[in-house]
């Protein structure tokens, strides 16, 4: 039987792993691929794609503004935490926080999101997530009549990992992260177990590459609880993005409910 110590640390642990603490998204079916372009008809669509970057198949969950044509809109890429998936973000409200958005004013997007691990980067072992975002996913977006991503946001490990293809593709209009899980030294890192050794750590780490990050185009938002604000903060002064807002709240749920408004204006205002 576990004992109360144990349930604690296991708490913890999950917590600092930035994992989200919702359950597996809810959302649509999937729906078959399309045999030609074609745009969403719906504000949420998800279908199962066969990825070859990571050896298997992938939810790509495609969010556009309720009441507006999804053909030819601008597209932010979505990545999510470490022990979520693509759907978390319908779980985050997303859906009606975009059209919300639309609705006051923010110039409309379509949001598309895929299932990723070990903090979107080529760890080894035949997946690479960073392959899959650079070389799958515009065709994807092509086959439903979308444009090819020119923003990247991402929550926890999505974080990192938005900051490493930011680092890759620097005609990015926009980047924004929540909490981002970012390490300040190897054995941080290496705490996660995810990472094959430290060069395989530090060719990723996007603090130790911030001089490839442009600043106007870098939005940070981090809680003042969250365990990852020291690094968070680092990062912020480092670069000095457009927008870094530390505010209170931890790394859950709520506090990313609560800042989706800002970080879908920031996206969409750089888009259009």
């Amino acid at each position: 039987m576990l004992s109360r110590r144990t349930l604690l640390a296991g708490s913890a642990l999950t917590l600092l792993a930035g994992c989200s603490s919702a359950p597996p998204a809810p959302g649509p079916a999937p729906v078959p691929v399309p045999a030609r372009p074609t745009a969403p008809r719906d504000p949420v669509t998800v279908q199962r794609m066969p990825s070859a970057a990571p050896g298997r198949d992938v939810d790509l969950v495609l969010i556009t503004p309720s009441g507006v044509p999804a053909a030819g809109l601008p597209v932010c890429l979505a990545l999510h935490g470490r022990g979520a998936q693509a759907r978390t973000f319908l779980t985050l409200g997303v859906p009606a926080l975009l059209t919300a958005a639309v609705q006051a004013g923010v110039p409309p997007f379509a949001i598309a999101a895929v299932d990723g691990d070990h903090y979107w980067v080529d760890v080894g072992g035949g997946d690479d997530p960073q392959r899959m975002l650079a070389e799958e996913v515009p065709g994807w977006l092509a086959a439903r009549d979308l444009r090819p991503p020119s923003a990247v946001f991402g929550i926890s490990m999505g974080g990192f990992g938005a900051l490493r293809f930011a680092r890759a593709h620097p005609d990015l209009k926009a980047v924004a992260t929540a909490s981002a899980a970012l390490f300040l030294s190897w054995p941080d890192a290496r705490g996660r177990k995810v990472f094959a050794d430290e060069a395989n750590w530090r060719a990723a780490e996007p603090l130790l590459h911030t001089g490839e990050l442009h600043p106007a185009g870098l939005g940070v938002w981090c809680g003042e609880s969250d365990p990852f604000l020291s690094a968070d903060r680092k990062l912020a002064k480092a670069v000095s993005p457009a927008v870094a807002r530390f505010t209170p709240g931890g790394h859950k749920d709520e506090y990313w409910r609560g800042i989706l408004p800002e970080v879908l204006k920031f996206v969409g205002q750089r888009l259009a």
